[in-house]
């Protein structure tokens, strides 16, 4: 009989003393507009997924599209990011 082995163990062996760099939290804390703005175009589009879009949901959608899109463009360019705005 063969034995399945994992490989959990050696992936997970040094995560005790393995923390994220300062740079690599700089690249999370900068990609979280671009995550923000996708998790609110997915929750519109949730809404929806049973039911024909009201008026109001393809507005939802629509803003939504257009945030992911401007979050996209100013992480790409590196642009300081925008908190808020008008909903």
């Amino acid at each position: 009989m063969d034995h399945i082995v994992t490989v959990q163990d050696a992936v997970t062996a040094f995560a005790d003393f393995m923390e994220p760099t300062a740079a690599e939290l700089a690249a999370i804390d900068a990609e979280m507009p671009v995550i923000h703005a996708e998790m609110e175009l997915l929750d519109a589009q949730i809404v929806v997924i049973d039911r024909a879009p009201t008026e109001l949901d393809q507005r939802r959608i629509r803003r939504a599209r257009r945030r992911v899109l401007a979050a996209h463009r100013d992480y790409v360019n590196g642009l300081p990011v925008q908190k808020g705005g008008a909903a």
